[in-house]
């Protein structure tokens, strides 16, 4: 699994290989971005890392994933 790869501060690119975040750090199956600009954090699951080197690479375009990361942790989706 890529869980023990990440790393705090990696680039998260999408599958055209452009930035789309920054790891913040791994929570549980998830990856937690870095706040972007608004200051919110997003949330990938980490079924969506195609491999990870000096980068975090993900299977999809950046515009989709930032259509369907997450904006609130994982956790508190599924209790609610």
């Amino acid at each position: 699994m890529h869980q023990t790869e990440v790393r705090e501060h990696m680039a998260v690119v999408c599958s055209n290989n452009e930035q789309f975040g920054t790891v913040d750090r791994v929570e549980g199956d998830s990856i937690k971005l870095t706040k972007d600009r608004s200051g919110q954090h997003h949330w990938i699951p980490m079924s969506w890392v195609e491999r990870v080197d000096d980068k975090v690479h993900v299977d999809r375009p950046g515009s989709q994933a930032m259509k369907e990361w997450m904006s609130t942790p994982p956790e508190s989706r599924q209790q609610a």
